[in-house]
């Protein structure tokens, strides 16, 4: 069964391109927050603090990602129980996530 993927991001840049990592590994995205395994959260997207949270919660794995200028961010994403990466990094680490 493919890995299911929940996605939250506030561009759609970044939700095309990630999509395309994702169906690419062979995995599929859902809407599905409860029924993941494994969130990828944009820093700055409403909601993304709590969405970490309960991913954390229920020990699903969350890549954060977000602009390199937002260091505090980034820091606090993974404070939260994310792994954070800058914007440069986000695709190769979801696909060696899903690899």
């Amino acid at each position: 069964m493919a890995k299911r993927v929940y996605l939250l991001t506030r561009e759609l840049l970044f939700r095309s391109k990630l999509a395309g990592v994702v169906t690419a590994a062979g995995a599929e995205l859902t809407r599905d927050a409860a029924g993941s395994e494994l969130g990828v959260i944009e820093i700055e997207a409403t909601g993304w603090e709590e969405r970490i949270l309960e991913f954390s919660g229920r020990g699903v794995p969350v890549l954060a990602f977000g602009s390199h200028v937002h260091a505090e961010l980034l820091r606090r994403a993974r404070a939260l129980g994310a792994e954070a990466v800058p914007n440069s990094q986000v695709e190769h680490r979801l696909a060696a996530l899903l690899g």
